[in-house]
């Protein structure tokens, strides 16, 4: 336990979220920032900033702060955002705030990367940290321009790179793949067999509190992931068991599925599906990161989670 201050940006999402209820149930003094407002939770202190985009005075939202968890962005959206405002709120507004902390003397600063800063949405090989990192759109790069700003300033930070993270309450691909575990149907998957990597929330959480320890060696990015990658079909499978159901697999050949993703226009969904992107965490875990949750057993636990429990 610790009775250290934190400032949580982000603390609204769904991963800010957990990291609040995380981090306070370790004993730190949380304070959060941000638009939105952050759940209530008792001696948590909220102060409301403008637009990460703009400038934001952060000297006395960094009084008396220890450590500074930045989880605060633009979230990958598609090709629809500029560029430029990719740059502004995940790389400039990153670098602002660690050279206010820098100037307030934080004594750590854990960035949430993602592994987008280091490859596209697939990768024909396993990822690690060795690799040159590799970004394909504007996210990616505004993730990486801001890592490799962090190592221009005299301050200790470590950069998290999570892949997909999931657990109660989360949206998007990992919400729409519950959807279709909890049909009553079989489903058409069974012949997926590349393998993704996954992070539980759990798993994430116990990597932000890694970080921010002395154990952790700073000024450098780690991969976060499960240490077990899956594919769509042993996921499905898993999340299944949970809902006490068989897999309920049919293997139908995947040229036939990929043919029917583009009559329905979900073709890109389909690349993600069928194509496989592996992340090793082996840096992190050879640090001493040790990752609670089993990625079978978590994804049993998603699927028989209500859909919007967060």
């Amino acid at each position: 336990m610790s009775d250290e201050r934190i400032l949580l940006t982000g603390a609204s999402g769904f991963v800010g979220r957990h990291l609040l209820h995380d981090l306070t149930a370790r004993g730190y003094r949380v304070r959060t920032a941000g638009r939105g407002a952050a759940p209530a939770l008792p001696g948590v202190e909220h102060v409301a900033i403008g637009d990460l985009g703009g400038p934001t005075d952060w000297r006395p939202i960094l009084d008396g702060v220890d450590h500074v968890v930045h989880g605060a962005g633009l979230a990958h959206a598609g090709g629809d955002i500029p560029e430029a405002r990719y740059r502004a709120v995940n790389t400039d507004a990153t670098l602002a705030l660690a050279r206010a902390a820098q100037a307030a003397g934080v004594r750590r600063l854990v960035f949430l990367s993602s592994i987008r800063a280091q490859s596209g949405p697939i990768a024909a090989r396993a990822l690690s940290e060795a690799d040159p990192p590799a970004p394909t759109d504007a996210y990616g790069r505004s993730k990486l321009a801001a890592e490799r700003g962090l190592a221009e300033l005299d301050l200790d930070w470590v950069a998290l790179r999570p892949v997909l993270v999931y657990g109660p309450g989360v949206k998007a691909n990992m919400a729409a793949l519950a959807r279709l575990a909890r049909l009553p149907l079989p489903l058409p998957f069974g012949a997926l067999s590349a393998k993704r990597s996954l992070l539980a929330i759990e798993n994430l959480s116990e990597a932000v509190a890694f970080a921010l320890s002395e154990a952790c060696p700073p000024r450098r990015a780690y991969i976060v992931a499960d240490p077990e990658p899956l594919s769509v079909a042993e996921m499905l499978a898993a999340m299944r068991a949970g809902l006490g159901r068989g897999p309920g697999l049919i293997a139908v050949p995947p040229p036939l599925l990929a043919a029917a993703a583009r009559l329905a226009g979900r073709e890109g969904a389909y690349e993600r599906l069928a194509n496989g992107l592996v992340a090793s965490p082996a840096a992190l875990i050879s640090a001493g990161w040790r990752p609670p949750a089993q990625t079978k057993a978590a994804l049993a636990q998603l699927a028989a989670s209500p859909a919007d429990a967060g």
